[in-house]
């Protein structure tokens, strides 16, 4: 098979396996006081500090949590419960409509269960956050909780100026959260110098282990937990450590981190032979996001390792499934809902058209990919989406 999802999950790196299969070998609850706990904690403290470190952080910024969804629920629920409960004139979130669902869920929730309001950011085409739209939608923040940008979209690639965002929230006294799932490893992230209040990131994005995440915290980010029972991590999350997968989020943290500058022009090379290569076949296809030479503030404006490209008169899973057949595995910009395609959401609100938000393919590469791989996707691509187009029509 030729992996070409790797915004979805990337495969664990050697190093990771190595590390976490050492720490699986011994045993002990980081809460303990005798000599096994106490050596438990001092691993997990360990790796705390070299996870600061790689992110631009204070160890004691860093909260381990199960992953990026529980990351964003507790960032987008905890701030806004805290900052409500200082204030009660705070029930405004202001967020942008192209978020991962993770907050998008967490929004609505509250919306629906907590009397919250929510300030819906405008989107540029190219799926970007301006300083400008987070302005207007804050107003003078007074009757504001919070609110959240992610760094990087995880389908269409685009980069958002997180550092000017921050700027631009602080300035009305709002906290600001954001979602660096995708940033992590790509991009420079450094949670100190971009003044972001939170941040959530999570491990089997940069080769580490499923099910381990951190949110990075601000000391001064007041925020009311979710889970409550030992408060071991600030008192902001409660829960047992999993010392193990710590660890080998940690490895593939700094490993990601310390190699991107090698990773990334690889990276962007291969994906833009694989954007040239598709155009040049499908000529109608369209690239979805930024530009591929985007830079912003320093950095790229899209992901290097993100193709996401729609293809007029055909269905996103259908092209899928054809693709998968043959070997190629990727994802769609849809969402798929008991059967029944709906087209994605980032793309509508960045103001694509219904056709062209479920016409979608986001190929994302990653660590292991290589020329052999854009070769397999250019192979096929073609006869791929010729058939798409004939079913579509009814034709065989």
């Amino acid at each position: 098979m030729t992996y070409l999802d790797h915004a979805a999950t990337t495969p664990i790196l050697p190093a990771v396996l190595t590390a976490m299969t050492e720490q699986l070998a011994r045993f002990g609850n980081a809460s303990s006081l005798h000599a096994s706990g106490r050596h438990a904690r001092r691993v997990a403290e360990q790796s705390r500090e070299r996870l600061a470190e790689a992110l631009g952080a204070r160890p004691s910024e860093v909260l381990f949590t199960g992953g990026g969804t529980e990351g964003d629920n507790l960032a987008v629920k905890g701030m806004y419960w805290a900052r409500r409960t200082a204030d009660s004139r705070r029930r405004r979130l202001v967020v942008s409509p192209a978020e991962h669902h993770a907050v998008l869920d967490s929004v609505e929730w509250l919306e629906k269960h907590d009397d919250a309001e929510v300030t819906w950011l405008r989107v540029e085409p190219t799926g970007r956050i301006t300083p400008e739209a987070l302005a207007d939608a804050l107003g003078d923040g007074v009757d504001v909780a919070a609110a959240s940008v992610m760094w990087a979209n995880n389908e269409i690639g685009a980069v958002s100026d997180l550092t000017a965002l921050a700027a631009t929230a602080h300035a009305v006294g709002v906290p600001l959260h954001t979602d660096a799932v995708q940033a992590v490893g790509q991009l420079p992230v450094d949670f100190t110098a971009t003044g972001v209040d939170a941040l959530t990131m999570t491990g089997h994005k940069v080769g580490g282990p499923m099910g381990v995440g951190a949110l990075l915290l601000r000391r001064d980010a007041e925020c009311t937990p979710l889970l409550h029972g030992g408060g071991q991590e600030r008192d902001v999350r409660s829960g047992t450590l999993d010392v193990a997968a710590i660890v080998g989020l940690t490895v593939a943290t700094v490993t990601s981190v310390g190699e991107r500058d090698v990773r990334t022009p690889r990276l962007a090379a291969l994906r833009d032979r694989l954007v040239a290569g598709i155009v040049e076949q499908v000529p109608d296809a369209d690239l979805n996001g930024p530009p591929l030479d985007d830079v912003l503030a320093g950095g790229p404006g899209r992901l290097p390792g993100n193709a996401h490209l729609s293809f007029p008169g055909t269905e996103g899973d259908a092209l899928l499934m054809l693709l998968d057949a043959r070997g190629i595995e990727c994802s769609t910009g849809s969402a798929c809902s008991a059967g029944l395609a709906r087209p994605s959401h980032v793309l509508l609100a960045a103001g694509a058209d219904a056709d062209r938000a479920r016409s979608s393919l986001r190929f994302s590469l990653g660590h292991t990919s290589t020329d052999a791989d854009v070769d397999a996707v250019l192979a096929v691509i073609a006869p791929v989406v010729e058939r798409a187009r004939r079913a579509g029509t009814g034709r065989r």
